[in-house]
């Protein structure tokens, strides 16, 4: 087989994800409540600035995407950017979570520059990385192999962030309103992404020669415009995405003001003993279940098909999320049994997503005779923001409509929205997922021709 990867090579693609992950996750959980519940700004301020901040951001996925398929130096044009890109990435981490002595307007301004910031820089490593699997390899089930292990490692990164987070902040400031807290957990972390995304960077290689090297923005414009299975799994992936963001958003007011359950659990670790809330054990479950339906994508869909695995799968997460509803305060084995279910399930969509995505920068090429790898998979990169700017943006608006306060108890209406949150309305975005993907065309059959055309003429 050509282009056969290493083991060593597929793990060194993976860390990249990890490092992403690792800031994503943190993000997507628990960054909503530190700006309430921490830093004191009102959740309705921050959903906006969320809208603001990331509808630019997904614009400037576009140009770096553009860019990136200029590069050209001796190690790609990709894999620089994990090298130049990771300490910027973790140095305005850090900025986010220090907590200057501002007035109320100050505050927000700090916010809005430093998570502008930090958005940019996670596109200027991330969407390089994503582009990355386009070029490794042009065998698709290399690629869709290379995709289970950057979301094995994606969700075990999220998983290794969610177990310390909590335990991190109350080593370093003893309680989950301490800033220096939340200061120190950060730092950590930032020196793990680092070091991440160097080894990606040391341990993969870029295979994959596009068979026309002249490049035209107008042409690859065009082409983007006209990739119609690309659009499709876009729209997908922005459902997908609004059903991530709206359940890791409320996760954590979920079991503080409506679950309200004071169980702690003790994790020791180098002889330090951490405290583990129901909230970690809750999202630690979610991500040990989502590297379960990670491990089992790619031997199903082989099987199945992509469309068809993630149709399935896809369904899956819509009718337990509908479900998740009816559950009472005290029913936590149901609560915790259903996350892990629904895990599973969003598991299994993520690794073929970017697999497809992949597929569609093939197909471009094939029809066209032009490939721009950088441009579409910063288009899906844009998508991916996308969904998260309208789940996290929603969930700012969602608490602020409902009437939530932070730290105090919360009303009967709160309390119902936050529930609202975790079941019905992801259930709804899963289902415009659906939707989406029930036009994709690009099925085994076609993407052989594909393969096996394009394999001929780059010989």
């Amino acid at each position: 087989m050509q282009d056969k990867i290493s083991f060593k090579e597929k793990v060194g693609y993976g860390l990249g994800d990890a490092a992403s992950s690792i800031f994503w996750k943190i993000f997507s959980v628990y960054l909503m409540f530190f700006y309430t519940d921490v830093y004191g700004l009102a959740p309705a301020v921050v959903g906006t600035m969320f809208l603001i901040t990331r509808v630019w951001d997904s614009c400037f996925d576009i140009v770096v995407g553009i860019i990136a398929d200029r590069t050209k130096t001796r190690w790609g044009k990709f894999r620089p950017y994990l090298l130049w890109v990771a300490i910027p990435f973790a140095l305005i981490g850090v900025l986010i979570f220090y907590t200057p002595n501002l007035d109320d307007k100050g505050k927000i301004v700090y916010a809005y520059i430093t998570y502008s910031l930090m958005m940019m820089i996670y596109s200027l490593i991330n969407v390089p990385y994503a582009s990355l699997l386009g070029v490794i390899s042009s065998e698709r089930k290399e690629r869709t192999a290379l995709s289970s292990y950057r979301m094995f490692f994606a969700f075990g990164g999220s998983l290794f962030a969610l177990w310390l987070i909590e335990p991190l902040v109350h080593y370093f400031g003893k309680s989950l309103k301490s800033e220096s807290g939340w200061l120190g957990m950060i730092v950590v972390f930032g020196i793990i992404t680092t070091i991440f995304f160097w080894l990606s960077f040391f341990l993969t290689k870029e295979r994959v020669q596009p068979i026309n090297e002249k490049v035209n923005l107008k042409e690859d414009l065009k082409d983007l415009w006209a990739n119609k299975p690309l659009w499709i799994l876009l729209g997908s992936g922005i459902g997908t995405l609004i059903f991530n963001s709206i359940r890791d958003g409320s996760a954590v007011y979920y079991f503080k003001y409506y679950i309200d359950s004071s169980q702690s659990y003790t994790l020791t670790l180098f002889s330090e003993h951490f405290v583990m809330t129901p909230t970690t054990l809750y999202l630690v479950l979610g991500q040990a279940a989502n590297l379960i339906g990670v491990m089992v994508a790619t031997p199903i869909a082989n099987k199945m098909g992509k469309k068809n695995t993630f149709m399935i799968a896809t369904v899956l997460i819509a009718i337990l999320s509908f479900l998740f509803y009816f559950f009472k305060k005290e029913d936590i084995v149901l609560i915790m049994s259903f996350q892990v279910l629904i895990s599973v399930c969003a598991g299994c969509i993520f690794p073929l997503i970017w697999s497809m995505y992949a597929d569609s920068a093939d197909y471009s090429e094939w029809k066209t005779g032009r490939r721009a790898t950088g441009l579409i998979f910063s288009a899906s990169s844009m998508s991916q923001k996308i969904g998260w700017t309208i789940g996290g943006a929603g969930t700012g608006w969602l608490l602020g409509y409902y009437g939530f306060k932070a730290n105090i108890d919360q009303s009967l209406l709160a309390q119902n929205g936050i529930l609202l949150m975790m079941s019905i309305l992801p259930a709804i975005a899963a289902v415009i997922s659906l939707f989406f993907i029930l036009f994709y065309s690009l099925d085994e059959k076609k993407l052989e021709v594909v393969e096996n055309q394009l394999a001929s003429r780059r010989k």
